[in-house]
C-alpha cells in the first residue's frame, strides 16, 4: 500500500521555499485561517495539571458535546481526530478480505485506513456532479461488505449527500458512516437518524471550524451499542488534556467561532466568484471550506508548482480522477487577492 499524502507545515513550506512563515498563504489544508477563540489560548496557557493523566473517558468534553450536538453523552465518543475513530470503526467492523465501499473522489484516509485494517477497498465512481451513485453502490455490495463511508461536504468536491440517498443506502443494513466534518460551513446532518438507525454513525471534527487541527480532536455520534464496544477497544488517555481543554472552550465560545464561520462562508463565496472569471478554471459548488476547480488543459500541476515557488499553497492531488484539479481552501480576503492575481500571471 501506498504511504498517506499529507500536507507539510509552515515551518517545512517556508524551509522548501524560503518564504518567512509569515509570507505563506496556506490554503492547502482546509484549516481555519482566523485561529482557534482567545479562550482556547487562556485557558491552555494557564492550565496547571498537564503532568497528570487526562480524564480517559472525557467526561465533561462529552457533556459539552452533549448540548452542543444534542445527544446523550453516552452515544457520544471523541477521538485524536475523526481519523482515530475512522481507524477504530474498522477495526470493530471489519475483518481481512472484508469489503468497504468508497464513492470517489472522497477523503483518502478511507481507503488508507481500510488498507491498514486488511480491509479491501471496492471504489465506486460518483457521477459527473460528483453525487453519489446510489445503484451503483448497491452492485458493489455482497456478503463481504461490511461499511460505506460518505464524507458529506465531500472532501475534496465539497458537495452534500442529501438525506434521501443516505436512507436508501441505510435500508440495505450495511454501516453508513457520514463524516460531516465540514458540517458547520453547511449546516446539513444526518445526526437525527442515528436514533432511528442502528447502522448509522456520524462523525465530525473541531479541526475545520474551530481552528484546532493541530491539537487533533474528532468525534462520533453512534448508537448506543456500537459506542459501547468502541469504548473497550480505544486506546485508554487517546485524547490529550491540551485537545480536551481546546475542545470545551471552543463550545463556550460558539458566538466567536461563528462569526469566524460566517466570514468564510462569505469569502467562499466571493473566490468562487474570482475563480469563476479566469478563462482555465472551472469551480465547482461548495458546501465546505474549500472550492474545488477543474483546469483546463492539463495546467493544474504545473499551477500547483508555480503557486508554490511564490509561498502560495493549494492541493494538487495527483490521482486518476483528479490529475485535472485544484482544491482550493478558503482563507481570508486577501489571501484570495493574492491568489487571483498569482494565478491571472500564470495563467
Amino acid at each position: 500500500m501506498k504511504p498517506y499524502s499529507y500536507i507539510a507545515p509552515l515551518e517545512v513550506l517556508s524551509q522548501h521555499t524560503g518564504v518567512a512563515v509569515e509570507g505563506i498563504i496556506k490554503l492547502d489544508g482546509n484549516e481555519n485561517p482566523y485561529g482557534c477563540s482567545p479562550k482556547v489560548k487562556e485557558a491552555l496557557s494557564t492550565y496547571p495539571y498537564y503532568h497528570i493523566y487526562p480524564d480517559s473517558e472525557q467526561r465533561e468534553l462529552r457533556e459539552a458535546l452533549e448540548g452542543y450536538v444534542g445527544v446523550p453523552d453516552n452515544r457520544l465518543l471523541v477521538g485524536s481526530g475523526s481519523d482515530e475513530l475512522i481507524d477504530l470503526i474498522l477495526r470493530l467492523f471489519i475483518e481481512p478480505g472484508d469489503k468497504v465501499i468508497n464513492c470517489v473522489p472522497t477523503f483518502g484516509m478511507y481507503p488508507f485506513s481500510t488498507e491498514t485494517c486488511g480491509g479491501k477497498v471496492v471504489n465506486v465512481p460518483r457521477d459527473e456532479s460528483f453525487a453519489v451513485d446510489v445503484s451503483g453502490v448497491k452492485k458493489a455490495m455482497d456478503e463481504s461488505a461490511k461499511l460505506i463511508f460518505l464524507a458529506s461536504p465531500n472532501n475534496p468536491t465539497g458537495n452534500t449527500t442529501p438525506q434521501r440517498d443516505v436512507l436508501k443506502l441505510l435500508e440495505t443494513g450495511i454501516v453508513v458512516v457520514v463524516d460531516e466534518a465540514y458540517y458547520e460551513f453547511s449546516g446539513e446532518t444526518m445526526v437525527p437518524l442515528v436514533a432511528e438507525h442502528d447502522n448509522l454513525i456520524v462523525l465530525r471534527s473541531f479541526s475545520k471550524w474551530a481552528g484546532i487541527a493541530g491539537l487533533r480532536v474528532g468525534y462520533g455520534v453512534f448508537p448506543e451499542k456500537i459506542a459501547q464496544h468502541l469504548m473497550k477497544i480505544r486506546p485508554p488517555y487517546n485524547v490529550n488534556i491540551a485537545a480536551q481543554i481546546a475542545a470545551i472552550e471552543s463550545l463556550k465560545d460558539l458566538g466567536y467561532l461563528q462569526k469566524t464561520i460566517q466570514a468564510i462562508i462569505a469569502e467562499r463565496q466571493r473566490l468562487f466568484a474570482k475563480l469563476a472569471e479566469l478563462d482555465s478554471f472551472k469551480p465547482s459548488p461548495s458546501k465546505a471550506n474549500f472550492i474545488l476547480c477543474s483546469v483546463l488543459n492539463n495546467q493544474a500541476e504545473g499551477i500547483h508548482q508555480q503557486l508554490g515557488r511564490r509561498g502560495i499553497f493549494i492541493r494538487y492531488f495527483d490521482t486518476p480522477l483528479l490529475k485535472d484539479y485544484l482544491r482550493i481552501s478558503v482563507g481570508k480576503p486577501e489571501h484570495t487577492d493574492a491568489l487571483v492575481a498569482a494565478l491571472k500571471e500564470i495563467c
